[in-house]
This record gives structure tokens, sequence and C-alpha cells, in this order.
């Protein structure tokens, strides 16, 4: 097939531009392009005149293709022979480059701007609004991907189609998955509305990456006890938390001593996703080993007050409003990091909790050594919990509460985990 020169494609892009032609499309009418030189050079027609359209799209006709696709086809060449003051057999003559170069000129004249006042602005927009840190290093990200998309243009002249062209590269050129872009999506739309007091704009031509059915990995309770076997303290106490209350790997990590209610075995979990808090109930049989691992951790709270450290990290401005909670036994972590963090600015040592991290390497350990043959992480064990609860006849509803879910819709997946009990010869009231 007859390719484009390289020349004629970058005037052509331009054409597509001015025409308004969706930036989806424009591989397609390169490709009719395409496909329209490569007829005339095999029949004889003069591409730069326009009575060899038809027969083209009579040659379309007879290859089957649809009134649509004819209609592109027709659209994308009528451009092409729009295309002023260009020789069709070299296309590209000396005036045409000085244009091409002194536009690319007026475009750097907008691009390689300062964007670090628009970053001052998300963090302050972020911690405004008490956003966790994680939403604030994603948002971060995507909006230097998008200042690199779009070649640090001035921000003050960002528009609709920068974000359109930013979507569409994710989902059609990187192929990212669905959840990805729509993450990018919501930074963008923050980013616009609160940074750039601009309307985000219609993106409906914009292609969304298809989201792909998931079924969450669900472990039997005797997986799960294969895999407690093989971890250590404190991370098997942890994975029975995860399991036993349904919490999320970040909900277990923020667990503070005043959580724990064993009075009425209720814990409580305190601003979990979206800021919400919810109860759960303590399971019974772990009670003795979370009053021990609370000894160590009251004993180990003890030496740190020996030492002169400044406390704990505390949520918001908590630590502002009364000054002596950082140290108070209650608001100390359940799950304390094994050493202290320095703070630079004030030369004090504080106590975080136990990293993430830590916690997921020692669980990936464990299904290793247990030889589960399941993609198995921390988050598999809340699933299992849901997935278990619905297997011993607990309703959707209750389910949903213990989870912390907003919609129902979202504890509904967990229907597809489990067998089936539907009875399929269905019965009438009348008839029980």
């Amino acid at each position: 097939m007859k390719s484009i020169p390289a020349e004629s494609k970058i005037l052509y892009d331009a054409a597509l531009v001015k025409k308004g032609a969706p930036l989806p499309a424009h591989f397609y009418y390169r490709k009719w392009l395409k496909y329209y030189l490569d007829f005339c050079l095999k029949y004889h027609h003069e591409k730069s005149k326009k009575e060899s359209l038809p027969h083209f799209l009579q040659k379309l006709k007879d290859k089957n293709q649809t009134e649509e696709q004819r209609k592109q086809a027709f659209h994308a060449v009528s451009i092409f022979y729009e295309l002023k003051n260009v020789d069709h057999d070299k296309i590209g003559a000396l005036k045409n480059k000085k244009e091409i170069i002194s536009s690319k000129k007026e475009d750097s004249k907008s691009t390689q701007a300062d964007w670090r006042p628009v970053y001052n602005d998300l963090n302050a927009e972020i911690r405004l609004r008490h956003y966790s840190p994680k939403t604030l290093k994603s948002y971060r990200g995507w909006v230097r991907q998008f200042q690199n998309f779009t070649k640090s243009k001035d921000p003050r002249l960002l528009s609709t189609p920068d974000v359109k062209d930013f979507l569409t590269d994710l989902a059609v050129e990187r192929h990212v998955a669905a959840s990805t872009q729509n993450q990018a999506f919501n930074a963008l739309l923050f980013f616009y509305r609160h940074i750039l007091k601009n309307e985000f704009g219609d993106l409906k031509e914009v292609p969304r990456a298809k989201r792909k059915p998931y079924i969450p990995v669900v472990l039997s309770r005797e997986e799960i006890e294969a895999i407690i076997f093989h971890l250590s303290s404190p991370y098997d106490l942890i994975v029975k938390l995860l399991y036993g209350c349904g919490l999320r790997l970040s909900e277990g990590m923020n667990l503070r001593i005043n959580c724990f209610n064993f009075d009425t075995l209720i814990l409580t979990v305190h601003d979990g996703k979206g800021k919400k808090d919810r109860t759960v109930p303590i399971p019974e049989t772990i009670v003795p080993e979370l009053k021990t691992h609370l000894q160590s951790v009251i004993d180990l709270h003890q030496e740190d007050l020996k030492t002169g450290y400044a406390g704990t990290f505390l949520p918001d401005s908590l630590e502002k409003k009364y000054k002596n909670a950082a140290k108070e036994l209650v608001w100390q972590w359940f799950f304390p990091a094994k050493t202290l963090t320095l703070i630079p600015e004030t030369k004090e040592y504080k106590r975080y909790h136990l990293h993430d991290t830590h916690v997921q390497k020692a669980i990936k350990r464990g299904v290793g050594r247990a030889k589960i043959p399941k993609r198995a992480s921390a988050h598999t064990f809340r699933h299992s919990f849901a997935s278990h609860l619905l297997q011993a006849n607990y309703d959707i509803r209750t389910i949903q509460e213990l989870l912390g879910h907003s919609d129902v819709r979202t504890t509904m997946i967990y229907t597809h985990t489990i067998k089936s009990q539907t009875i399929k010869d269905a019965k009438s009231p009348l008839d029980f």
C-alpha cells in the first residue's frame, strides 16, 4: 500500500484538527487516504483531481464497505483535496516547511510553563478536604503525566481537547485498564474544577477503556489456616483481624488502642474508605491473643516514655488541639512500627504504625510456604470474609454494613464467589 509522505502527513494531520475530525478517527482518516493513493496508482487516476473520488467510492462499494465507512472515506479524501499550495506528487514545498517551523515556534511559546504553583495549590486543596495521602500521591502523579503529555503547556491555556487527547492516549495507545482510566479522569476533574477553576467540558467522544468483569479471589477456611500457620507474630494476628473483621489492610494498620472495646466485643473502624466510621464484632476466638498483644504494646509504650519520645502521629490537627494526646496510651497504634521515626523539622522521634509493605511481604511469603495455588493478597482475606458470611446465609445488607460499602451493588459481587443455592424447580407459596 502506498504510504503518505512524512511532510504530507504533518499537513494532513493539521488539516484534520482544523476541520474538527474526532481525534480517535484520525487513524482511520489516514487509512482511507492511503487506500485512495494506492487506488489512484493502481488504476491510473489523478490523485489531485476530484473526478477520481467517485471511482474510488464505487470501488469501496464493490468491496462491500458500509455506507458509514464510505462517508468517512469521502470526508478523508475531501480534506486531502483542500490542502492548498501543495504539490500532490512531492507534497511539501519549501513554503509549507517554513509554515510548519513557524507554527512549531509559536506553539513552543505556550509550552514549558512553570507548574510549581499548580502543585502547591493541589496540595492545599487536597489537605483542605482531608483527603488521604494516597489520594494526594495519586492525583499528583496523574497531573504530572498530564503536564508531560501537554509538554508543560501554560495551565491557563489548557482546554477540554487537551483532556480528551490525554484520556484517548491512555485508552487507545497505552491500553490501560478501565479502573486506571477512571482514576485519571477523576484526578483531572478535580484538577480542572478546584485548581484551574474551569468547567471540565463534554467528554462523550472519548473512547473509554472497557471494564472487565472481576470475580474476587476467595480462600477456604483450610487455606486461611494454612497461611496463618506460616506467619510469625504480629502478622498472624493481623491476618486474623483482616479475615475475622473484614478489614482493608489500611484499616487494620490504622487501628489504635481506643478502637477496641473488649467489654462489648466491638471494634470501631475510624476513618475508613471515604472517611467513614463503622463497627464490626471482634472474633471471640482471638480475644486472648489480642489482649496479650495489647499488653506488649503497653510495655513498648512505657519504654518509649522513658526515652522521652514525642509520642505517636495523630490525625489532622488533633495534636495541636490536645498537646499531650500523642503520648496517651489510648492513641497509640495497635500495631506499632518496630523503630521510631525522626522528624527532621523538630528533631523529635515519633512512632508510626507497621508499614503496609511489611504485611504484604509477610503474607506473600506465607502464601508461598503454604503452597496455595491462588493469587492471594491482603485484600483476599476481606473477600473471603464477605463470601463466607454469604455462604452462611447472612443477608446482603448486613454484609454491606460490615464491609462499609456505600452501595449494595458493590457487595453483590460476592454472589459470584459462592456456589448457587437456588432451587431450580420453583414452587408457589400455596404449595409450601
